[in-house]
């Protein structure tokens, strides 16, 4: 066996989302050769891709049906987040990936489908950072289970860097970390607006894979002066089943999708899809209605990113600061966990096949 059979015999594999070989995408690395046995690298295009396994058993398969039925292959697998950013990098240089989490409405469980996609994507072996851009009812404090906590601040720039808290493996940065919980966040827009890029410009973010925004629910100043601030890679859409929500839902679709703002919208979430007892797991009891987010994904051809059901536990969780995904609840956090694995693969397509999203021109 040698390095180009290998090669030769990997160019068969095909990376599921991209529409090429792996050996054609340089995704293949340190090939080494010992007898029968054969170990090589893929390199992914993020670490929590869900395509893992899949990749795998074609590229074992593919060595020893095209080169050496006797192979004992061993396949590594190390990532490099893919980025579509070509802004000039001044701000928020080494963040590859900037995901704006959204709701045409609130109490649709958008603050918990952002934490517990920042926890699973960082579970999957990304750097992952969660800002709660939410200025008028901040989340993150309770359900991190940081209320009281102060960040610190480092040198750097004019007035200096604002650093994250640092839990559960991601960094963390919410406006409740700055202002006593019991007050009022009473500011005009343009005050909450100015907040909001400070969180972008004057806190070091560092290298992250993602950097997923809890955006307030609607569409105002905020989300504007976000687009206006820093190019943002792509937005998920939270729903849950009901006509009302879905109603709104359409709002935050048509708002992306404006000409001047063009944002890609990397999917659509249902939350609180199903109620689960938890003495009867595998019963499901549709309360809010049946797959109106699959439908309305459906209806604009936006890829549906999964369903996650309403149980006692996710409330629980996020109510004494250990969300979800830190818990032994296997079937919720598998439920969370494929939403991030499919939000990863979309992100990773979306940055293969379109353009660069821009920083976007003022909107009157």
């Amino acid at each position: 066996m040698t390095q180009e059979d290998i090669l030769k015999a990997l160019g068969n594999v095909q990376e599921p989302d991209l529409g090429s070989d792996i050996v054609s995408l340089n995704m293949v690395k340190d090939v080494q050769i010992n007898g029968n046995d054969v170990s090589f690298t893929i390199v992914l295009t993020t670490p929590a891709c869900p395509m893992k396994d899949l990749m795998r058993n074609a590229a074992i398969n593919a060595v020893r049906l095209l080169v050496n039925k006797e192979a004992n292959v061993q396949v590594n697998f190390t990532a490099n987040t893919n980025s579509k950013r070509t802004d000039p990098g001044q701000i928020l240089p080494k963040v590859k990936n900037i995901i704006a989490v959204v709701s045409g409405k609130g109490g649709v469980g958008k603050s918990t489908v952002s934490a517990n996609l920042a926890l699973a994507l960082a579970q999957g072996g990304a750097k992952v950072g969660l800002m709660d851009a939410d200025i008028y009812g901040p989340s993150v404090p309770i359900m991190f289970g940081v209320r009281g906590e102060r960040p610190k601040m480092m040198a750097g720039g004019e007035k200096g860097l604002i650093v994250p808290l640092e839990r559960y493996g991601i960094k963390l940065m919410s406006i409740g970390l700055l202002v006593d919980e019991k007050n009022a966040v009473v500011w005009r827009g343009p005050m909450a607006s100015s907040a909001i890029k400070q969180f972008v410009t004057d806190v070091f973010w560092d290298e992250l894979d993602y950097l997923v925004i809890d955006m307030p629910p609607g569409t105002g100043d905020i989300h504007l002066t976000l687009m206006q601030t820093v190019p943002v890679t792509g937005v998920i859409v939270v729903t849950t089943p009901q006509d009302v929500a879905l109603a709104d839902a359409k709002k935050g679709i048509a708002m992306f999708g404006q000409a001047q703002i063009k944002v890609p919208i990397i999917g659509i979430v249902e939350n609180m899809s199903y109620f689960t007892p938890a003495e009867l797991p595998n019963n499901k009891y549709y309360i809010f209605g049946k797959e109106g987010g699959k439908k309305l994904a459906e209806e604009y051809d936006i890829p549906f990113l999964g369903q996650i059901p309403l149980v006692q536990s996710i409330r629980e969780g996020g109510d004494k600061g250990m969300p979800i995904m830190m818990t032994d609840d296997e079937i919720t956090k598998s439920a969370f966990s494929d939403f991030a694995g499919l939000a990863a693969r979309s992100i990773a397509m979306r940055n293969a096949s379109l353009e660069a999203t821009r920083v976007i021109e003022v909107v009157a």
